[in-house]
This record gives structure tokens, C-alpha cells and sequence, in this order.
């Protein structure tokens, strides 16, 4: 099956590919790295790349996307790109110049989608994580509806063709939705979702309001020791997962991908090799039965491996709601 044809129709008219490719990069992993495993995701049928500014590589995933148009492999409307606004740019008057950064980065004139990375605006200025001389991280108050009108001029000015969010929770997605004036509404909320983490609860609240859940930290996580306990279970070792994986005969984390796909989730994936990248691309080759979906929803057990520690102490915090 053709993976580009597998879209899933946006509340603003736009289409977003079901499977998409993320570009975090751990820290272990060279840039150069990025530039090869984002060419190796565009010859392999990935569409949809999911970069933010806080990654630091979007100079390399520009490069490597506007090479693949080069030589004629894609054309720029065939890709799907998003980035993501930083925490130090919530104030109105500096979300664009966040987007402009991306995009100057990128070398493209658009970007796909724009979400807000996080609901928890920090003091604008040239580190990621600003903190004071004690190391308390120096908060910004910015009223979240106001960072979304500068999103909508965005959407305006042709920069974002789509504005979303990212790590909300329903009460920071309501105070959107019911802002006064809306203009347009967040068309996806990316949250963490897996097998020990389902979101059941925001997925359905996010199909309600027409809204697309996108979800990373799909396979568990990359055990990344910056920001992972390193105690929390593996999840593609989970034995459950495995004997599904058994009698499909596909690998635990193919079944993990095809799972989300099923409920109507839209996936990102990561990986900087090659044959697990053109490995993922076999999760539209088969499918799971009602029977295993349900074993699979019983996995659940609230699990979080990016609690998003860094931002504690923000009176924004989102992961203290149950959704």
C-alpha cells in the first residue's frame, strides 16, 4: 500500500500523513546522522517530518528535505513539515520571529504546521531553560490565548499553513477553544502516547472537538538519560506486546505503531537506522483484530516517560490534570 495516501483531514481543511518521522536527536547522534536518516525517510515513503526549534537540527532536516526536491524524489507540496514555537517566544509580539528562525533554518517558505511546544512560557531571551543565579527557572506570564492570536497571524500571512498545540492539557485546549474571537482552532494536540500511556480519555475528548491527536514517544522512548528514569520498564519488551508481535510476525514495535494507527491516532516515529526506518513503513501491510486491540488497551498504566521535569515549579504545568 501507498503510504502517501494515508492522510487524515485536518479541522482546517489541510491533510496531515497518518505516519509521521521525528527529528529529536540524541545527543549521541552526529548531525550529519540526520541529514542521511531524513533522506533514507523521504526514499522510504515518509512525508511527514515533525522538527522544532528546541531540536537544534532543523538546519540539517531543511537540507536534507530541499536536496530530496532537488533531485526530484518529492516536491515541496508532497511534504508535510512541522516545528514547533519555544516556551521563550510565547510573547505575542516574538511568536513569529520563533517561526521565522525555523524557517530561515529550514530554507523553506512555509512550514506545514506550527504547534506550541509547551503550554509553560519562560522569560524570552537566549537559553532554552533560562534560570536565575539560585537555578529556579525564570517563568513569563503570557496568557495562552494571546500566543494563540499570534499563532492565527501566522496562519494569516501564509507562514503556517496549520497551527496546533503540543503538551496541553483539556483545560489549556478549553481556554482556546472558548477564547472570544477565535479564529481558528488548534487543528492536533501532540501529547506522549504509547501502549503505558494511551490517553484514551484525550483522544476522546480531542475526536469530540474535531481535533487530531499526534502522538510521540510512540515506542516508549529512546532512554534518552537527560530526561528518561532509567528504572521505568522498556515498553518493547513488554511480553504482552511481544506474543501479539509473535503471531502477526512483526516486530513489538511495528504492532505498538499499528495499534495508535488503528484508534485514529496520527504516529511519530524515530530512527537513525536504516532498516528500521524502511521497517516502520510495513505498519500499513497488515492489521490488528478487535480481540488483540482490547489486550493492547490493557496495557494502560499511566506511565510517563517525559513528565516534562525541566519546567518544574510552572504554574502552567499540564501533567497534574488527570488530561
Amino acid at each position: 500500500m501507498n503510504s502517501v495516501h494515508l492522510h487524515v483531514a485536518l479541522n482546517d481543511g489541510h491533510f496531515i500523513p497518518v505516519l509521521g518521522f521525528g527529528t529529536t536527536v540524541p545527543q549521541k547522534v552526529p548531525k550529519d546522522e540526520v541529514i542521511k536518516a531524513t533522506k533514507i525517510a523521504i526514499d522510504t515513503g515518509f512525508r511527514h517530518f515533525d522538527s522544532a526549534h528546541l531540536y537544534k537540527v532543523e538546519e540539517e532536516v531543511g537540507q536534507a528535505i530541499r536536496s530530496k526536491i532537488a533531485d526530484g524524489t518529492v516536491k515541496r507540496e508532497d511534504i508535510f513539515y512541522t516545528s514547533k514555537l519555544w516556551s521563550t517566544f510565547h510573547r505575542p509580539e516574538l511568536v513569529r520571529s520563533c517561526l521565522e528562525m525555523t524557517l530561515k533554518a529550514t530554507q523553506l517558505d512555509y512550514v506545514d504546521l506550527y504547534v506550541i511546544h509547551f503550554p509553560m512560557a519562560l522569560q524570552p531571551g537566549n537559553q532554552f531553560f533560562p534560570r536565575d543565579e539560585h537555578g529556579k527557572l525564570l517563568v513569563d506570564e503570557v496568557d495562552l490565548c494571546d500566543t494563540w492570536e499570534a499563532m492565527e497571524k501566522c496562519k494569516d500571512a501564509g507562514l503556517a499553513k496549520s497551527i496546533g498545540v503540543s503538551n496541553f492539557n483539556r483545560r489549556q485546549l478549553e481556554m482556546i477553544l472558548n477564547k472570544p474571537g477565535l479564529k481558528y482552532k488548534p487543528v492536533c494536540n501532540q501529547v506522549e502516547c504509547h501502549l503505558y500511556l494511551n490517553q484514551s480519555k484525550m483522544l476522546d475528548y480531542c475526536k469530540s472537538k474535531d481535533i487530531a491527536l499526534v502522538s510521540y514517544c510512540t515506542l516508549g522512548s529512546s532512554r534518552d538519560a537527560t530526561w528518561v528514569d532509567q528504572n521505568s520498564p522498556v515498553l518493547l519488551d513488554d511480553p504482552v506486546l511481544c506474543t501479539i508481535a509473535k503471531k502477526y510476525k512483526k516486530t513489538p514495535a511495528l504492532v505498538a505503531l499499528r495499534y495508535h494507527l488503528q484508534r485514529g491516532v496520527v504516529v511519530l516515529t524515530r530512527s537513525f537506522n536504516e532498516k528500521r526506518i524502511r521497517e516502520n513503513m510495513q505498519v500499513f501491510e497488515f492489521q490488528l483484530t478487535p480481540e488483540d486491540m482490547k489486550v493492547l488497551d490493557g496495557l494502560n498504566r499511566n506511565l510517563r516517560y517525559n513528565p516534562a521535569y525541566y519546567f518544574n515549579g510552572h504554574p502552567n504545568h499540564p501533567f497534574a490534570d488527570e488530561y
